[in-house]
């Protein structure tokens, strides 16, 4: 019996070993053509000192119409000359970018997804996805008529504890969802020192669509529209403030949405007067609950059980861990959207702050029409 197995399994052995070698290693595979939009959003720092040399991309161009931050840009990452450009258009021309990361104000979204759309390029965009419902429907047809992927990257997205909480409820593990309550929040931007461009846009309520509301209330969003497997809200109420009048003259820094379905409630709490940042949410079913710890942890109970449980998230499965790897994939190797960063997902996060705008200015509960 052995020597008819050992020739089975070193035969299988030698098969795997040959799939394997035909596998491309990461480091093999062709890396995505990008091109940075905007240098006045304080995330590109970030993603610029972790992402500018890694072999998921390679940076071919930087579109910014200010002289003095593309200079700063070039001095502070050791960009080429010939890599930075004043207009979109420009760098696109000639840089060929296969796709670009949007570090513009929110209201430039619309503008720069219809321009790369009649170039074919791919776009992915700090969230949120736009300033109004308007802008979000343009949006949406740019990306139809183009062709191309619009993709909304939030910090949340890459959270084990988000996705945790997901796969709890989805397998049933919680019972049906009757409540999420979720938190997003820091001291203030200009409290916690964001640099000068980005504060300017920030506190302008035309370039960011609100202050708190915009900034924070997305995130919220986001997860409850993913939580709920894109079903939009009937109803959208919510209630802003100006805690701090002589910091944010023109926007709210303190802002509270509650949304309704059929069977279920969210209360989306977006703050600017928090002591530190905050970003967790709990989910209520009704057998049990989960609440989200940082990025990494999970607080669960169930039905019949005395205490609650704090668990370490499995890891994302591979190319949703991370915005580059998953950029990478969905442009050139056709992987699926994800239900946090999807057009999608996005368009009704953006009717649902643009509902909360209006709710905030009336004082009235928003009925969303059944349908748009």
């Amino acid at each position: 019996m052995v020597r008819f197995v050992f020739p089975f399994l070193l035969c299988f052995c030698l098969a795997v070993l040959f799939v394997t070698a035909q596998q491309p290693s990461a480091a093999s595979r062709p890396a995505l053509r990008v091109g940075i939009v905007g240098l006045v959003h304080g995330h590109v720092h970030g993603f610029l000192e972790q992402s500018r040399r890694s072999p998921e991309i390679e940076i071919v161009g930087i579109a910014e119409p200010s002289a003095e931050l593309l200079s700063k840009a070039a001095s502070r990452y050791g960009f080429a000359p010939e890599l930075m450009f004043p207009h979109l258009e420009d760098m696109i021309a000639k840089a060929h970018p296969q796709a670009v990361l949007v570090y513009t104000n929110t209201f430039d979204h619309r503008q720069v997804v219809e321009t790369c759309a009649r170039y074919g390029v791919h776009v992915i965009m700090e969230k949120p996805l736009a300033v109004s419902f308007d802008d979000a429907k343009a949006i949406e047809a740019a990306a139809h008529t183009g062709r191309i992927q619009v993709l909304v990257n939030y910090e949340t997205s890459w959270y084990r504890s988000n996705h945790a909480a997901y796969d709890l409820l989805h397998q049933g593990e919680l019972g049906e969802v009757r409540k999420v309550v979720v938190h997003d929040g820091h001291s203030g931007p200009k409290e916690i020192g964001v640099e000068p461009e980005f504060l300017a846009w920030l506190t302008d309520p035309k370039l960011n669509g609100g202050g708190a509301l915009f900034d924070f209330g997305c995130y919220g969003a986001d997860l409850m529209t993913w939580l709920m497997d894109g079903q939009r809200p009937l109803t959208v109420t919510a209630v802003t403030q100006q805690i701090k009048p002589q910091i944010y003259s023109w926007v709210d820094d303190e802002a509270t949405i509650i949304l309704t379905y059929p069977k279920a409630q969210a209360i989306i709490q977006a703050s600017w007067n928090w002591p530190f940042d905050r970003k967790d949410m709990e989910v209520y079913g009704q057998t049990g609950y989960v609440v989200t710890v940082k990025r990494d942890d999970i607080r669960v109970r169930r039905k019949g059980d005395e205490h609650e449980e704090q668990v370490a998230a499995k890891p994302i499965t591979a190319p949703y861990d991370n915005e580059l790897s998953y950029l990478r994939a969905v442009i050139l190797d056709g992987a699926k959207p994800d239900g946090l960063s999807s057009l999608e997902t996005n368009i009704i996060v953006t009717e649902i702050l643009d509902a909360a705008r209006r709710s905030a200015q009336t004082g009235k509960t928003i009925h969303l029409p059944t349908s748009r």
